[in-house]
């Protein structure tokens, strides 16, 4: 049966093919590809590097439908023989209030098929038995093809998941259900990579965690209520309720607006606000016994929710502190200096800034600075200061504070408005793998902490509010000619504010904390200004730090976020790989400070994520021994002379040309 969408389809195939045959009358054109009018024609798809696939037309016999899909791969070629391809969940979409007063809108399960005709021609049919199904409501289809290879045996397919929504005839949906986009997903989760079980998209998680599905197997399985117990820490989940949602609560620090993002594309994006509900807010309001009337006026349903939390209170409460925090900190600003004086002591100025960038009198804001810390260095491609003492100089980068708790600390002083503290002798122009003119430059890393009330500054005391605030970063050379800075194009800050949000306060508690913005940005060569993560090595050195894991920076990004299971994807982070970075490196620590192993620094990179722990599904020594290692002239967990006399001996890069998107490619 062809409805009447297929049926205007056909009419334009017909017309077109009518308007091509009559111009190209006496034309000594191609015959063209072979295939199904409007739809790419030849020869079957030998490679899939990607699998794109369209549901082409949804048909009905009574209330079973039919899909006709189409698949292709990334060259738009036909894809002939997926084996493992099935319509996970065919559900459909009830509106709000429609299962009770007070719910939200809700995925109803009708049916799903894993058997499939394949048409041998890149479409696959599908017909689905449903159970409960309405034409008067939006139909969702969704898709899956599981990783393994085509009936040839030999030719791979990657997993793909597609879902597409029509309404009851066939035709567009003209309402469906989308709060948060899977974009959002993807500014943590890696694009393609499974994100629980073994699924990729949002779209396959709201068609299997139904609130039907919480009604029978528990509220904690329904989507409104899992998605925000596994980004808050307030309660384990689980099958077993054993898992703890940690990680993903330091990331998200309970911010509404790091997911749900307002979108042409998403039409119920602010039903959060609009539709509150016992099974969602009781993800993150644990402590709560509705029917029994514990920690909330007793009720048995949803029906009076709004009554009080309209929609405007939801929003002011759930995100008025952010928004409060994030004007608070664009209310201040910093510009410094770093001048080096002729006994290669290095003054370093600290002018505080309004919101227009003017700058103020320091004096009337010391007692409301919780802390403004300093720390410099020399080096900023292989600083030479290390978190203590670097083996190779015996020399610790300077940390000071200049304010404490609302008071000016020994040595600092204020002209012209301004800090000013003067560091002792630096050691400018020793030794080091990336130069003499790399030690020629000294650079600084200042952080400032104010005490707040959440909307202005006030006087520092007990049991006040403290913010970390926008820093900055200075440079300063003994030679007086321009400084020498580390490379900025491997890792864009904007992609750690993608997960953590624009008020991350990093570091705060053992520093004063930060949030990265413009302030920390410089201009490269066609003139954009770059935020790049340059200024962590003032303290993340080659040598590490006390803390695990291992601190050099080089290493210390990759252990972390490898810890957590969040990063599976170097283009998560990475914009590029600067490979021309390693030239100017040496020893790097390979545990934390004081270390006494140290290891050269395209292997130490490497170990970062690839372990030397030989049971690893992803160690080093599934590939390479540590003969073999060595042979390549790394070292290993050695000498740290040892290890930075052979720093520039390494071999890896002759075989190994890798790039964000397959860092394991070797050059053939």
């Amino acid at each position: 049966m062809m409805n009447k969408k297929n049926s205007k389809l056909a009419l334009m195939l017909v017309a077109s093919a009518v308007s091509v045959a009559l111009t190209g009358c006496g034309s000594d054109g191609d015959d063209g590809k072979d295939g199904i009018p409007g739809l790419p024609g030849g020869e079957p798809a030998e490679a899939i590097q990607q699998l794109k696939l369209e549901v082409l037309s949804v048909t009905y016999e009574g209330d079973n439908p039919t899909l006709k899909v189409f698949a292709t791969n990334e060259d738009d070629e036909a894809v002939v023989g997926l084996s493992a391809f099935e319509v996970k969940k065919a559900v459909q979409l009830v509106p709000a209030g429609a299962t009770g007063a007070g719910n939200s809108a809700e995925w109803q399960l009708i049916g799903s098929q894993n058997e499939f005709t394949d048409n041998k021609n890149g479409t696959y049919s599908f017909t689905i038995e449903t159970e409960g199904f309405n034409p008067e409501l939006t139909q969702r289809y969704n898709l899956i093809v599981s990783a393994g290879t085509l009936l040839d045996g030999t030719t791979t397919v990657p997993r793909t998941e597609f879902t597409q929504d029509f309404d009851g005839e066939g035709y567009d949906a003209k309402y469906t259900k989308n709060v948060v986009s899977t974009e959002a997903c993807q500014a943590c989760h890696a694009e393609g990579e499974s994100i629980y079980h073994s699924y990729t998209s949002l779209d396959t998680c709201t068609s299997c965690h139904t609130d039907e599905l919480a009604r029978t197997n528990g509220v904690q399985t329904g989507f409104n209520h899992l998605i925000h117990n596994v980004h808050n820490n307030n309660k384990m989940y689980g099958r077993n309720m054993d898992k703890s949602a940690e990680t993903a609560n330091n990331i998200v620090q309970d911010n509404c607006q790091n997911c749900h993002v307002e979108s042409e594309e998403l039409p119920e994006w602010g039903n959060w606000t609009r539709i509150p509900t016992m099974e969602t807010c009781s993800s993150c309001h644990t402590g709560i016994d509705f029917e029994a009337g514990q920690g909330h006026p007793q009720q048995s349903d949803n029906s009076n929710c709004i009554a009080c939390h309209n929609a405007s209170w939801t929003e002011e409460i759930h995100t008025g502190g952010f928004v409060e925090k994030k004007a608070f900190i664009d209310m201040y600003g910093m510009n410094s200096t770093l001048t080096v004086n002729e006994d290669k002591s290095a003054t370093i100025s600290v002018s505080i800034t309004d919101a227009s960038g003017v700058a103020m009198d320091v004096t009337d804001l010391v007692s409301k600075i919780q802390r403004l810390e300093t720390i410099t260095n020399v080096g900023p491609n292989f600083p030479v200061m290390g978190y203590t003492n670097s083996p190779g100089t015996d020399l610790a980068k300077v940390a000071e504070d200049l304010v404490s708790i609302g008071e000016l600390k020994d040595g600092v002083t204020i002209v012209d408005g301004n800090f000013e503290y003067t560091i002792p002798s630096l050691p400018f122009g020793v030794d080091s793998p990336a130069g003499i003119q790399d030690t020629d430059t000294a650079f600084s890393f200042i952080g400032l902490e104010m005490c707040n009330d959440g909307t202005a500054a006030v006087a520092c005391g007990d049991d006040v509010m403290t913010t970390s605030m926008k820093a900055d970063m200075t440079f300063g050379t003994f030679s007086g000619e321009a400084p020498s800075m580390r490379h900025t194009d491997s890792v864009a800050f904007n992609t750690c504010e993608n997960c953590h949000g624009e008020t991350f306060e990093i570091h705060k508690g053992n520093h004063a904390g930060f949030v990265m913005t413009e302030q920390l940005g410089r201009e490269n060569a066609d003139g954009e200004v770059i935020v790049g993560v340059d200024a962590c090595v003032a303290c993340h050195t080659p040598d590490g730090t006390s803390w695990s894991p291992v601190g050099a920076f080089e290493l210390k990004l990759h252990a972390r976020h490898n810890d957590e299971g969040i990063i599976k994807d170097c283009a998560q982070c990475h914009n590029d790989f600067n490979l021309d970075a390693f030239k100017l490196k040496g020893a790097i620590a390979s545990s934390n400070a004081p270390s006494e192993e140290y290891t050269t620094p395209i292997a130490a990179t490497c170990i970062s994520c690839h372990s030397l722990d030989s049971d690893d599904d992803i160690s080093i020594l599934k590939k390479h021994s540590i003969e073999f290692l060595e042979n390549s002239g790394s070292i290993i967990e050695g000498d740290y002379v040892e290890a930075n006399q052979a720093a520039q001996s390494e071999t890896c890069l002759f075989c190994h040309a890798p790039t964000i998107f397959d860092h394991t490619a070797v050059k053939m």
